[in-house]
């Protein structure tokens, strides 16, 4: 395991000799002794245990603070009314650490033989390095002429450095089934894992975003009533109908032909006018654009040699006091009943293991395309479903918070109750399983009295 909790005399006998060389440039993090000068310094690759240990103290420190859930009115306030980098500055540099940390400490009760794979040791490097090259920031002043913009670079950094952590992650999970099958126990500690680590870098990304998008260059000139990645007044059909067309792009490459679609909106609130939410644009795209492209991959291929022509897809978006419900329906088919939850199981995907060459259909065959989408929806306190009826079609609804005072982060905490979760041992069925086959009760050992 990398990172055990460390006990009170390593910790003291480490800090006493060693501590963080703030002097360094961004990204490349020393240690140097105490009471010596710097040109004593040592790099953590000359002395790898010492700063392994400091590693393990600093992350078994992080993961002790539960990480600060902000809503996205939090967000918008910030950023369009007092936008300070400063704020920003002192908050992310012990926020961003700590969700990396309780992260951090969560991977490491995953099973062993899941540790080794090497795509899953290779975003733990990823992690590891952001990790320390953000404790650079630790004790650095906002008012150093160079640390805001030090700082502004190196998320940039760490962003670009996290892109892939999704399908390398998912082909660690692949790497692992290949090699040791099929645990149930083992798949539901995968599962509560990988939500709970995906979710954790949806908020990272999040945090990120906001930061570089408000104080860097690399705004949108496309949306510039945007704070942020948050648009004060997203127009939910202009999203609907951007999702649908560029899923239907990619429907007519591959089987020449897409559904058309019919959207209706309900307007509780203000009737017959546009529904408009405060929300991330881009998370709203992103679960759509996936239930678009799976009704339409289903519409095709069961109604491709019908003379009757492709039934639409339908989307339909309503607007209550509490919630936002975005309804998209097709006549694909169905999904039988048995199978609902296997759609949000990242274990049970079937599909060849896809290709992770760039311009790529992201996630495309990795079977992770909803539950993902599902955890968009969870991450600002709403959520996504499934209803299908076998031989006809399936709804897939998202639900999403009406006010923006309510979207709080739904983010994972590191604790007794989530280590707990890991070390259970699986215990026995308590409602009956029926076999394959039904039993023949004339040769059953105990027969009823009559």
């Amino acid at each position: 395991m990398l990172i055990d909790t460390p006990s009170s005399n390593c910790l003291a006998a480490v800090s006493h000799f060693w501590v963080f060389d703030q002097s360094t440039r961004p990204g490349q993090v020393r240690l140097k002794q105490k009471g010596r000068g710097l040109t004593e310094r040592q790099t953590s690759a000359s002395m790898p245990e010492v700063w392994r240990v400091l590693f393990k103290i600093k992350c078994f420190y992080y993961s002790r603070f539960s990480p600060s859930p902000l809503s996205i009115k939090q967000f918008l306030d910030f950023g369009k009314d007092n936008a300070c980098e400063k704020t920003s500055y002192v908050f992310l540099r012990k926020e961003l650490p700590v969700r990396l940390a309780n992260t951090m400490r969560e991977v490491n009760l995953l099973p062993d033989k899941l540790l080794s794979q090497p795509s899953v040791r290779l975003v733990q490097k990823w992690y590891m390095q952001s990790f320390v090259e953000l404790l650079d920031y630790e004790n650095r002043k906002p008012e150093d002429p160079h640390a805001l913009n030090d700082f502004l670079e190196l998320l940039i950094e760490i962003r670009n450095r996290h892109n892939d952590v999704v399908p390398t992650m998912a082909q660690g999970v692949i790497e692992y089934k290949e090699r040791f099958g099929f645990d149930p126990f083992i798949s539901s500690n995968i599962q509560y894992f990988l939500d709970r680590f995906y979710t954790n870098r949806i908020s990272f990304r999040m945090l990120i975003n906001q930061h570089t998008l408000l104080f860097g260059n690399d705004t949108n000139p496309a949306h510039p009533k945007h704070i942020g990645s948050i648009d004060p007044n997203c127009s939910v059909a202009e999203v609907v109908s951007d999702a649908y067309d560029t899923a239907k792009m990619l429907c007519e490459k591959y089987y020449l032909a897409a559904p058309e679609l019919k959207i209706e909106e309900f307007n509780m609130k203000a009737p017959k006018r546009p529904i408009q939410v405060v929300y991330v644009p881009s998370h709203l795209f992103h679960m759509l654009f996936e239930l678009f492209k799976n009704s339409m991959r289903a519409t095709v291929e069961l109604h491709e040699h019908s003379d009757k022509g492709l039934p639409p897809v339908k989307a339909k978006v309503t607007l209550g006091k509490e919630d936002l419900s975005i309804k998209i329906s097709d006549r694909g088919g169905g999904v039988p009943l048995r199978k609902i939850d296997r759609l949000f199981n990242y274990m049970y995907s079937t599909a060849p293991t896809p290709s992770l060459e760039p311009g790529a259909v992201p996630l495309a065959g990795f079977g992770y395309g909803l539950p993902i989408s599902r955890l968009y929806a969870r991450y600002f306190q709403g959520d996504l479903k499934l209803y299908s009826m076998e031989g006809v079609g399936t709804d897939a609804v998202i639900y999403l918070k009406a006010l923006s005072s309510e979207s709080f982060e739904r983010l994972p905490v590191f604790n007794k109750s989530a280590w707990r979760h890991y070390k259970t041992s699986p215990e026995a069925d308590d409602w009956s399983n029926p076999s394959k086959e039904p039993r023949d009760a004339s040769k059953s050992k105990y027969k009823a009295n009559r």
